[in-house]
Parts: structure tokens; C-alpha cells; sequence
């Protein structure tokens, strides 16, 4: 990898990044990676970046060297526990790239090491061997703290999920050839040797914004090199993608088209096959298997689909397809000719369906916000009337934007769409100042339990301790699908009501079933006691 020199900050544009959790040595057996940098203190691979706040120029902290003066380093992408991802810049050329910089760790140094020189490895074989299909790794090398820079292609086209959100249209035909490209992708690490062990939609990124744009998967922190036959026994992964073997600590390159399976089942209905709302829960689902093709949009969506859904989620890994099978399946060999009628609104929304407010949790926020002091709600109205430029009683979408931003809240336009559409409850385009507040309290999150309780209280009318059907009726009209999705996701225990801790649990959720990852901690719990039967 070889020394380097101090870059040179620069100002830059933001971009979509990520990075990922370290992963364990490979298998004995696993194909060596190719020439590896001399041994020694090295770094640990990143978490999940988070994405930083735009705007805001990064430098390179004291002490870091990278690649001479040949790169200039930009903005902040993207932050993960152990590095940093920034947009980049080539001095001599002007080409624009993404540098991840993974830091030294010191308690773990030979393990990090190794997995930091494992992902530069799977990502050189791949990027010279992936395609179209693959990020490409420029350079890597380590600087005289430790450090391991990244430089490779920048990606800023956004993620998939946001992409298809941002579209009207949104069919089994768009889904199809979306996910030709990520089988694709599967194909082409098994035949290099490679398990990604890590495969979700925020793995993969649009090389730019045209319509046309390739997609590209982005990340290998969690990759391992293998020979036929290798078998692998730490759990690692995200939640919901994760096959069974996986908890059962004995897997293989079959648990790559699992996780695609899981994929496609929500490219075509918005939600995870398996759910649950903590980990243990998430883990038993996925044990359990079973899955449900009778809620919408299943009754619209053909029959082939769903046949390849079954046999990629099939719970024996000796019986399951292959990805050279799953390409080969008439659905996917026929893509150009699938079904082009809508999937339905549904399914856009359900793919960020916790950026946006169900219709249960919008009016129990209307209920906290008439029971909040006036002073509490004023700064919110202030807000309102600072946002509201043209002074006409409403805020259009490029108001609200602008707003969110300059108070702070740096939300993608996709979400922000899907939040006007929300909390829009008299359909004009637009939010009057109501609207906005509800708006404003939901991407606040609801902490005070004086609020909670009133709102509460609101919904259970014969003051039993619980929210009823009847009671939810009451208040949302006669939809008896709305109702039932409500329940579905609120009520944990299943016992057909809403408990206060549940609603409690609903007001104050920030999580995202997208982005849930387990830590190997629980992961190791968890798969013991499923080993031993407790599930």
C-alpha cells in the first residue's frame, strides 16, 4: 500500500456513501485473497455510514496522510463507527471520487486488520472482474497512522428504494429488471469466489442520476472469500435478509439468494417477508418461514414472482435455487415483458413507510399537538410563517424544503414528498399550518409522556387500558384494511388491541425495519438459544 503525504481539503457537493461492520476471518479453506499489505497495527472496517449533515466542508483530521498530494479530499459522505467516507477529488485529472478512510483500531488490531485487508482484497477481484455491476476500487493504501484509505468510484445516483419512491410508476415490470441486476451481482461473486453475506437495498447505489443509470453495489465489508464445500459459522448481516442457516451458525453461498429473495419480496410489497419488532422476534419469524401472498398488492402480482419467491427463500439450502437458476427463471428471463400495470401507491409508500405517518399515528400526534401549551406550540407556528414565503396560509413543497433545511432538518426531497402527502389530509398539495405542525412533532419524536398519555386516552374511549377495533373505527372510519395494518404493526403482543406501551412504543419509533442491523452480540445470543430450541 505504501506512504503518503497530507491532502489538500476542498470544498465539494455531497453524495450518497456508505460503509459497513467488520466481519471475521474466512474460512481456512477460502480462496487466499490476493498480496496483502505488510502485517502490523491495521484499521477496522466501518460501520453503516451514517450520512453527515451537507454542507458542511470535512478536513483531513491532524496527522492523516493519503496518496501524496494525488487526491483532494471534499465533503463528508458518510460516518460509520470505526471511518469516514468523503467525496474526493483526482489533483491532476478533476475526476470525482469517494475516499473511505478506515481508522487504526487498537484493541482489536490483527483481527481488524484482517478484515480490513479481506475487503480490499474481494474488492479488487471484483472490480476488475464485476462489470458494470460493481463499484470500482481505484487505490488503496495505508497511511503512517494505520490508516486505510479507499478510493474508488463515486455513486450518486441515490439508493434504490429512494429511486423508486421518487417514480409515479411502479411496476412488476420495473421490478424485474431492477432485480435481474442484483442477481447479476450474486452470479458474478460466486463464480470469483466470493459470498457477500450482506446483501440489502442500501447496499446498492445508482452510478449517477440519469434515467438510464447502472446499478452498482457499493459495499464487501462483510464479504468472505470461499472454495466449494466451505462452510461459515458467525452470524453476521441484517436482520431481516439473514436465512435461517445463518442463525444456525452453518452456512454457505446459499444464504446470498435468500437475502435476494427477501429483496424482491419487498420490491414487490413495500414490507419484509418475516417481521418482528425486536431481534429475537425478527429471528423466530425467519425460522418459522411462511410467507403471506393473500394482503395487497399479492392478489395483483403474477404467478411467476411469487414462484421464484418461494424457491429463493426456500428453507433448505441444498434445495434452493442458485443465482445462475434464478436468472434462468422464466420471470427474470422474460423482464422486458412482465406486467407493466401499477403495483399501486401502496407499494411506494410502504418502501419508506416510516418516513412517512400512518393514518393512526397522524391523528394521535393532532391529538398531542391540541393538548400542548400554547407557548410549546407557538415556536412551531412562528416556524410556519417564517417558512411560508409568499404569505398565502400554506406551504408548498419547495417551501417546506427550504425550511427543513435551514432549521436543520436535513431530510431527502423524496421523504419530504412523502411526508406532504401524509400529513396533506385536505388533498390541496399544500400544508396549512396544522398540517405543519403534526408534520413538525413527527419528525421531532413524541418523548413527553403527559402528551402520550392524552392522546392515549383520546383513542380509548371506554377507558379499559387498551385501544380497541371499535375504538380505532371510531376515529378512522369503516377501513377495515387500515385497521387491520395498524394492528398488524402496533399490536406486538398479538392479543388483538393496543396496549399504552405499544402505542407509547409507536409515537416514539424512530427505527427503520430498512436499516435494522443486529450486533454480533445478540446475533451469538440469539443463535445459541435457537440452537438449544428456545424459539
Amino acid at each position: 500500500w505504501g506512504a503518503a503525504t497530507p491532502p489538500t481539503p476542498a470544498r465539494g457537493s455531497c453524495a450518497a456513501a456508505s460503509a459497513t461492520s467488520p466481519s471475521s476471518s474466512p474460512s481456512p479453506n477460502a480462496t487466499p485473497p490476493p498480496p496483502t499489505p505488510p502485517p502490523g497495527p491495521a484499521p477496522a472496517a466501518p460501520a453503516r455510514a451514517r450520512t453527515a449533515p451537507p454542507g458542511r466542508p470535512t478536513t483531513a483530521a491532524p496527522g492523516a496522510t493519503m496518496f501524496g498530494r494525488r487526491y483532494v479530499l471534499g465533503k463528508e459522505l458518510g460516518r460509520g463507527e470505526f471511518g469516514v467516507t468523503r467525496r474526493c477529488k483526482d489533483a491532476a485529472t478533476g475526476e470525482a471520487l469517494a475516499c473511505k478512510t478506515i481508522r487504526r483500531h487498537r484493541r482489536r488490531a490483527a483481527a481488524h486488520a484482517a478484515d480490513v485487508r479481506r475487503e480490499v482484497a474481494i474488492m479488487r477481484r471484483m472490480s476488475a472482474r464485476g462489470g458494470a455491476a460493481v463499484v470500482r476500487l481505484r487505490e488503496a493504501r495505508e497511511d503512517q497512522e494505520g490508516s486505510v484509505h479507499l478510493v474508488m468510484e463515486l455513486c450518486e445516483g441515490g439508493e434504490l428504494f429512494d429511486r423508486i419512491v421518487a417514480r409515479g410508476h411502479y411496476s412488476e415490470r420495473a421490478a424485474a429488471k431492477v432485480f435481474r441486476t442484483i442477481v447479476n451481482v450474486i452470479q458474478l461473486c460466486h463464480s470469483n469466489g466470493v459470498i457477500h453475506r450482506d446483501l440489502k437495498p442500501e447496499n446498492f447505489l445508482f452510478a449517477n442520476k440519469s434515467e438510464d443509470a447502472p446499478l452498482k453495489v457499493i459495499d464487501f465489508g462483510l464479504s468472505v472469500f470461499f472454495n466449494p464445500g466451505d462452510r461459515f459459522t458467525e452470524v453476521v448481516g441484517s436482520a431481516y435478509y439473514m436465512a435461517p442457516e445463518v442463525l444456525k451458525r452453518n452456512y454457505g453461498q446459499e444464504v446470498d439468494v435468500w437475502s435476494a429473495g427477501v429483496i424482491l419480496y419487498i420490491l414487490l410489497c413495500g414490507v419484509p417477508p418475516f417481521w418482528g419488532d425486536n431481534d429475537e422476534k425478527i429471528a423466530q419469524a425467519i425460522i418459522r418461514g411462511g410467507l403471506d401472498f393473500n394482503r395487497e398488492p399479492w392478489p395483483r402480482v403474477s404467478g411467476n414472482p411469487k414462484d421464484l419467491i418461494r424457491q429463493m427463500l426456500d428453507p433448505d439450502p441444498a434445495t434452493r435455487l442458485t443465482a445462475s437458476q434464478v436468472l434462468e427463471h422464466p420471470w427474470l428471463k422474460n423482464a422486458d415483458t412482465a406486467p407493466n400495470v401499477s403495483l399501486g401507491e401502496a407499494v411506494r409508500s410502504r418502501l419508506q413507510q416510516f418516513s412517512a405517518m400512518n393514518k393512526f399515528k397522524k391523528k394521535a400526534l393532532g391529538v398531542v399537538a391540541r393538548n400542548m401549551p400554547v407557548e410549546e406550540l407557538d415556536k412551531y407556528v412562528q416556524m410556519f410563517h417564517l417558512m411560508d414565503k409568499d404569505k398565502n396560509g400554506n406551504l408548498s413543497l419547495e417551501e417546506l424544503m427550504e425550511g427543513l433545511h435551514i432549521n436543520g432538518q436535513r431530510v431527502p426531497e423524496s421523504e419530504i414528498r412523502m411526508l406532504l402527502e401524509a400529513a396533506d389530509t385536505d388533498g390541496n398539495g399544500t400544508l396549512d399550518c396544522d398540517e405543519f405542525v403534526t408534520v413538525s412533532l413527527h419528525l421531532k419524536k413524541m418523548t413527553n409522556e403527559k402528551y402520550l398519555a392524552a392522546a392515549f386516552r383520546y383513542f380509548d374511549k371506554d377507558g379499559s387500558g387498551f385501544i380497541e377495533i371499535d375504538e380505532l373505527r371510531q376515529e378512522l372510519g369503516p377501513n377495515e384494511q387500515a385497521i387491520l395494518e395498524i394492528i398488524r404493526d402496533v399490536d406486538t403482543d398479538r392479543d388483538g388491541r393496543i396496549s399504552y406501551q405499544e402505542f407509547e412504543l409507536m409515537m416514539k419509533s424512530g427505527a427503520d425495519w430498512r436499516t435494522r442491523q443486529f450486533s454480533r452480540a445478540n446475533f451469538s445470543t440469539l443463535s445459541r438459544k435457537l440452537s438449544a430450541g428456545l424459539t
